[in-house]
């Protein structure tokens, strides 16, 4: 079999908090969430086994059970050192011929071509590394905080996990490593490489964003590599998942008269799916008055007995220097672009918290740093972001997921009022934003900032 261990015995001082590291959230859900679900997900991973602080057992227990993660069979109780927690998944199991690979609970971003690639190697070798290049140049200092050496860069190589095992391989390592008075080690390639020096160690390409979180500002990092990473799981069409969701839920679009909204509506009628949209120029519904935004999730629960999804696609782009804009103009662009994002939320939460549901906003690249002439589009579209975060928080203990998503320049009527007609190369196609606004709401994915560029 091929078993994943999944240490997460760690205390988290390094990064300044009471709460261990692997319990913070990043991206919408808790680390050893993220890194759960890859392995969970990895088609070649027969099982999961987590190892824990003996204090958090309960709390990932009950992490288990309501994300449903079938391939866990086994939750254990580490120790003091790191070694601790592999020696209790070595004695967990009994099988020599067993591959064990070992992950730090903390490297959430690990990908299915790693754990592939490793699988692959033990085939051939009893112990795997995964490790990336180093790009810096490393120096050996002495106890005089001066340099005694630099090694030659070619050679030399940042390591990662997983570590792959042999059972019997690793098993025996630590077997005549705790024989040993003198035994320190800081991983488990290390003690097969003292304990049976003749065992090659094969080393496996690693990705430089499988990164380790360690520090705080490692946090602000992750985030971000989530993000990118979304992005490069970009779909040209929707997913398998998405069109059989389509099927059988009913999704609700404000803003869906035009631009992003309208190609929304349309791609979900083309597959047969229920959708009901909503806009000031269809049919008088502005989601700047919460009323009307509560009025009209009313209708459509009352008609087809539940709401599945509600996509905000409403926003107004006002081009204009600040010292120029009315009062009036401004308080237009925060009412739709904010207020309207928070009355659809709360309109939604109580239909999407009966039906585990998802809720999607719409951001800009401008969130990220603000444009001249447009200083209250970019204000309130940094907000969405921070908005989207904070409540996937608040309700992810409720399965409400709630997403983001930041497109590139987008072809649709707002564009095109404010910035005339511009190259059709230059433009994403308001169409491919509709597909990753599809593919994201019936997705697994919660409180996430997704990137959709051109291809």
């Amino acid at each position: 079999m091929n078993i994943a261990v999944v240490l997460a015995g760690g205390s988290g001082l390094r990064l300044g908090n009471d709460q261990p590291k692997q319990f913070l959230k990043v991206a919408g859900k808790k680390v050893i969430e993220h890194t759960i679900e890859a392995f969970e997900s990895a088609k070649n991973i027969d099982e999961i086994c987590i190892v824990s602080r003996i204090d958090y057992i309960h709390e990932v227990e009950n992490l288990v059970i309501n994300n449903g993660y079938k391939k866990v069979k086994k939750i254990l109780a580490g120790g003091k050192e790191r070694y601790d927690s592999s020696l209790a998944a070595i004695n967990a199991y009994t099988n020599n011929d067993d591959n064990l690979l070992f992950h730090d609970a903390v490297r959430p971003l690990i990908t299915e071509r790693i754990i592939d690639d490793c699988i692959k190697a033990l085939q051939q070798y009893n112990a795997v590394d995964v490790a990336v290049k180093t790009t810096d140049t490393i120096i050996q200092v002495n106890t005089n905080q001066c340099i005694n050496n630099i090694p030659n860069r070619n050679e030399l190589y940042n390591g990662q996990t997983p570590q792959g095992f042999k059972r019997g391989t690793i098993a025996k390592a630590y077997e005549l490593a705790l024989q040993d008075p003198n035994f320190i080690t800081t991983d488990d390639c290390g003690t097969v490489r003292r304990y049976l020096p003749d065992e090659p160690i094969y080393v496996v390409n690693g990705e430089n964003f499988n990164m380790k979180l360690t520090y705080v500002e490692d946090l602000f990092l992750l985030d971000k590599l989530f993000q990118l990473k979304s992005l490069h799981g970009q779909q040209d069409e929707l997913t398998d998942l998405a069109k059989k969701q389509l099927q059988r839920k009913v999704v609700v679009v404000f803003g869906g008269s035009y631009g992003i909204g309208g190609e929304i509506v349309n791609i979900i009628k083309s597959y047969g799916g229920t959708v009901y949209s909503f806009s000031r120029s269809e049919n008088g519904v502005d989601v700047s008055k919460k009323a009307q935004v509560e009025e009209a999730l009313r209708s459509v629960y009352n008609a087809e007995g539940r709401v599945d999804a509600v996509i905000n696609t409403a926003g107004i782009l006002i081009k204009e220097a600040l010292s120029s804009m009315s009062d009036q103009s401004i308080q237009t662009s925060i009412d739709v672009n904010l207020l309207g994002v928070v009355n659809v939320a709360q309109a939604s939460y109580e239909y999407l918290k009966e039906s585990y549901g998802s809720l999607l906003f719409y951001t800009s690249s401008s969130y990220t740093r603000g444009r001249m002439m447009y200083s209250l589009y970019s204000a309130t579209k940094a907000a969405i972001v921070n908005f989207t975060q904070a409540i996937a928080e608040e309700w992810g203990d409720l399965h409400i997921r709630v997403n983001c998503i930041n497109p590139e320049r987008t072809k649709t009527p707002m564009r095109v009022q404010n910035f005339g007609n511009e190259p059709e190369n230059t433009l994403l196609p308001a169409k491919d934003v509709a597909i990753a606004s599809i593919n994201t709401v019936f997705s697994t994915a919660t409180g996430e900032i997704i990137d959709v560029r051109r291809k």
